[in-house]
């Protein structure tokens, strides 16, 4: 019962956060509430083996793992019939920028997830490489390889948001 409770009680806490961080993976709110659900699902199942001091790492691998593998799966289905919602973006928030916004938005749906998961760990998160590589199961290497090729596919997909971010001719 204790476990239940601790819980519920993570989830009321991180919702927001979690929810933020699968709609930078996702791309849309609704597969990123999708993406939470499931993560907290697989959570549950296991929750009496987590760290009390440490469940938000165990949870956010899992984030960022079901994102990828969901990639995975999708990219094996067949094309779907209705493509009404291509193009589309998520709103914005009102006091963002909604320009710079949408074009980092497009940006980083044009990314691999293990790429997109790499960005928002480390700029997003603000965490280190070593931290970004505990938390996606990966060599310190393989971040900063996967930071490298995904800054440099931003710079020629979006090369606006270096302008926008005060950085000409980087992302960096």
């Amino acid at each position: 019962m204790a476990d239940r409770e601790a819980f519920d009680a993570y989830v009321r806490e991180r919702w927001g956060p979690l929810l933020r961080t699968a709609v930078l993976l996702t791309g849309d709110r609704h597969s990123a509430e999708d993406l939470v659900q499931e993560t907290l699902v697989r959570a549950a199942q296991h929750w009496s083996r987590v760290d009390p001091a440490t469940p938000d790492a165990y949870v956010r691998r899992i984030l960022y793992t079901r994102s990828v593998d969901a990639w995975r799966w999708r990219r094996h289905q067949p094309d779907p019939v209705d493509s009404s919602t291509e193009g589309r973006t998520p709103r914005s928030h009102p006091s963002d920028d909604a320009d710079v916004r949408v074009t980092l938005e497009a940006a980083l749906r044009r990314l691999t997830p293990r790429q997109r998961a790499v960005l928002v760990a480390r700029f997003y998160e603000d965490r280190t490489e070593v931290e970004t590589a505990r938390v996606l199961g990966c060599s310190v290497s393989t971040v900063k390889s996967q930071t490298r090729h995904a800054l440099e596919r931003l710079r020629v997909l979006a090369p606006e948001l270096a302008a926008t971010f005060g950085r000409e001719g980087s992302l960096r």
